[in-house]
């Protein structure tokens, strides 16, 4: 194998597991802070989005590139549909355990799959079903592991999973129309305003520990987006998912370590691998059947 494409494989490797752990570990950030500083959910959303609209912004501005939306509906719905998903997200690590939180938002590609065979009738698979149907098992492993009463604060990272894949959809195929510096600065844009706007009694001017926290959960979360986008031009599209479900062993994994949440049970662990096993099943099957461009990877928010 030549050394540059080892090389270049390789970084696309790390930047996308990368990616996985710094969107674990901004998570991580909002539970170290509870304890310290008096933080709404909104509040991380909202830093979040504007912190991620100034640099997109910058880098617009350093590469002298324009703004060209066209089709402004489907920018619209892109930025609606991931700004729930990123409130429920959060609201999910808030109400529930970290591994919950994060399992559950990436089921996102089992409701893509699913959302598709509904919706595209070219693209139904028996298989791919099947798949679906399966993680759906470890889904409610998750959800109601011991005693089949749902946690209803894990239906936050349930919703963001749904949402994420609404917004993936919508993403997939607003990129047929522009670039993706112009989708970032609608999404996070358009965003962090109308987090805002529903929210701006809890938005306040911080002090230097509130700072800190928010300040740190924004940068990861903006830092994941990038390392997760670069990184899908140096990996095919089966690597890279793959890759990103690890946040699903990361979290299950690092929970207690990190901020001592009470570990997985074995139900709630082979609801776990599951959710990883469908997730990169799926990756695998979607390949085979249409090839996908490396850019489709810019899924996340």
């Amino acid at each position: 194998m030549n050394v540059s494409v080892f090389s270049r494989q390789t970084f696309g490797w790390l930047a996308v597991f990368g990616s996985a752990f710094c969107f674990y570990l901004a998570t991580a950030v909002i539970r170290w802070g509870k304890p310290q500083v008096v933080i709404d959910t909104s509040y991380y959303v909202f830093a979040r989005f504007l912190l991620g609209f100034i640099v997109v912004c910058l880098t617009m501005a350093i590469r002298r590139q324009r703004l060209v939306p066209r089709s402004y509906h489907y920018l619209l719905g892109r930025t609606i549909a991931n700004t729930i998903a990123v409130f429920c997200f959060y609201k999910a690590v808030e109400v529930s355990t970290l591994a919950e939180a994060n399992i559950l938002n990436m089921t996102y590609p089992l409701f893509v799959a699913l959302f598709s065979w509904i919706m595209l009738k070219e693209q139904r698979d028996i298989f791919a079903l099947f798949i679906v149907l399966l993680a759906f098992v470890g889904i409610w492993m998750i959800l109601s592991p011991s005693d089949m009463n749902i946690n209803l604060g894990s239906l936050w990272g349930l919703c963001s999973g749904i949402t994420a894949a609404v917004a993936m959809i919508y993403l997939n195929v607003s990129r047929r129309y522009h670039d993706s510096q112009t989708i970032l600065f609608f999404m996070f844009g358009i965003g962090a305003v109308a987090i805002y706007l529903l929210f701006h009694d809890v938005i306040f001017w911080p002090n230097g520990t509130e700072f800190f926290f928010l300040f740190m959960c924004s940068v990861l979360g903006v830092l994941g987006q990038y390392l997760l986008t670069y990184g899908y031009f140096f990996v095919t599209a089966v690597e890279g998912s793959i890759i990103s479900s690890s946040r699903i062993l990361l979290a299950a994994l690092l929970g207690p370590l990190l901020v001592g949440d009470p570990g997985l049970t074995l139900i709630g662990w082979s609801g776990a691998v599951l959710i990883f096993l469908a997730n990169s099943l799926l990756a695998m099957r979607r390949v085979r059947a249409r090839p996908l461009s490396l850019k489709n990877g810019y899924l996340q928010g």
